[in-house]
């Protein structure tokens, strides 16, 4: 088993169980055949993050819980659009937007948590975004909605057909 395994593990046992020490842990651990040591949890449990808390009345090892990402704000995406979008084009219900290098992940991820009217999703490379257009909505329709997201000529992308 590799150390992510295991970590995986044992932050499934915090989850699923009441357990109080990385000891307890080890004790489950070897009941389902896995080895480990008790060093070797205790440090586990650092690198995941588990705490001790008190859930009524009971000191018991939790899992700080991950922020949830929620929706992007509209502005939040116009800025980064704005700052980021550098050319924007699309290929039927395609749409591919052009960033700096490095800056892709961020401009794709706000465009996923935005909610954006008539987009399925995101992928990112390095400096390049592939925008998928729902088909009910269009891929030009989309390109040029954030295009003016983004501040760009809209009649420049026209004149390129």
């Amino acid at each position: 088993m590799t150390k992510s395994q295991r970590q995986h593990r044992v932050a499934e046992i915090i989850n699923e169980q009441v357990v109080s020490t990385a000891a307890h842990i080890v004790r489950i651990l070897v009941s389902e055949g896995i080895a480990a040591t008790q060093a070797t949890v205790t440090r586990d449990l650092q690198e995941i993050g588990a705490v001790k808390v008190s859930a009524g009345g009971v000191r018991c090892l939790s899992l700080p819980q991950a922020p949830s990402l929620g929706p992007a704000p509209f502005d939040h995406l116009r800025r980064l659009l704005g700052e980021w979008g550098m050319e924007i084009e699309n290929s039927g219900h395609l749409i591919v937007v052009r960033t700096p290098p490095g800056c892709a992940h961020v401009v794709a991820s706000a465009l996923d948590r935005s909610g954006l009217v008539g987009m399925l999703g995101t992928v990112a490379g390095d400096d390049t975004i592939l925008v998928i257009a729902r088909e009910n909505y269009g891929g030009a329709v989309l390109a040029n909605d954030l295009r003016i997201l983004a501040g760009l000529d809209t009649t420049a992308a026209k004149r390129k057909k």
